[in-house]
């Protein structure tokens, strides 16, 4: 009888640890401290027409624009094509950032850097235990 209730038990927790049972308390900490990185993100940007930002939403809805305005527990984005404000809260974003203008000069230096080292091995290394002498070589 004991055998089977420890089994039971074990089966049991084993169902809960599969489906990914959590307790509350970890999503509100989570929650609190991605708020937190999110107002230090929009502080350390500022508020400024000519800084633009892009702000990624907990639904999936990415926004353009400027930061207008910075409170204690939100902050206000202007569209700068319509001129329309947004509202945001600070729970409610998952990314604030820059928007990128493609790959930085460095990553282009190291990928150029290594084509042009794959072309010298393929070249002095590959080719000639590929060819030994032959008309195409």
């Amino acid at each position: 009888m004991l055998k089977k209730s420890l089994i039971i038990t074990l089966a049991y927790l084993l169902l809960l640890t599969a489906l990914g049972f959590q307790p509350t308390y970890a999503q509100s900490t989570r929650d609190s401290q991605t708020a937190e990185r999110m107002r230090a993100e929009v502080a350390k940007l500022g508020v400024s027409k000519a800084a633009r930002v892009e702000v990624k939403l907990r639904d999936k809805t990415k926004l353009k624009g400027y930061i207008s305005k910075i409170a204690d527990d939100s902050f206000t984005l202007v569209d700068s094509d319509t001129g329309a404000s947004h509202a945001l809260n600070y729970a409610d974003v998952v990314q604030v950032k820059k928007p990128g203008k493609g790959l930085s000069a460095k990553i282009w230096i190291i990928v150029g850097v290594a084509a042009a080292a794959a072309v010298i091995v393929g070249v002095t290394v590959i080719k000639p235990v590929l060819c030994d002498g032959g008309a195409g070589c």
